[in-house]
């Protein structure tokens, strides 16, 4: 004789369709489920329903459905956020791209160190979290919110946009060369 190769949810050799349906109402019941609900539900009599549970283990099969819905649930969730963080870098690499593009195009006076590396940080952190890396801890810099580029002398403008124009170009480097 060949052994049952259903799956403990599905129907079992030697169950007849009604004691199946039977089994499937009671599986779809969820936490709550009870023999006596099933005999209710399909107008059947209490002591039928206990013998199919007993007969075809309804207890084991429909923990084993439940395990079977964690499983999937799970993995649906791990895609989710699979497609999440994928996502979320493709948006991240586009900003930096524009970001890019946009400080090589910038006059040092029209943006404060300060707005710029903010802009920078925001989108290094995003990139970073989206493949589920944490961020990387920047170095302290002195707070410049409200230091207007005016205050600074043309040489310091200068260097200071180099300077963040070589650590933005470093990171990306980095973050291409990692992908």
């Amino acid at each position: 004789m060949a052994a049952n190769t259903a799956e403990p949810w599905e129907r079992q050799d030697g169950e007849s369709a009604q004691a199946f349906e039977a089994f499937a109402t009671y599986r779809d019941m969820g936490p709550a489920r009870s023999t006596a609900k099933v005999a209710r539900e399909l107008g059947k009599s209490g002591s039928l329903t206990d013998r199919w549970s007993r007969s075809y283990a309804w207890v084991l099969r429909a923990s084993a459905w439940d395990r079977e819905q964690d499983r999937v649930f799970l993995a649906e969730q791990r895609q989710a956020r699979r497609d999440l963080a994928r996502r979320h870098a493709r948006l991240a690499q586009a900003f930096l791209s524009k970001a890019v593009a946009r400080l090589q195009t910038l006059d040092p006076r029209e943006l404060s160190p300060g707005d710029l590396l903010r802009y920078f940080q925001v989108a290094a952190d995003i990139e970073r979290r989206a493949i589920g890396d944490e961020p990387a801890a920047l170095p302290e810099q002195p707070d410049t919110d409200g230091l207007d580029a005016a205050e600074l002398t043309d040489e310091e403008r200068r260097a200071r946009m180099d300077q963040l124009r070589r650590e933005l170009e470093r990171r990306i480097a980095v973050e291409e060369d990692s992908s």
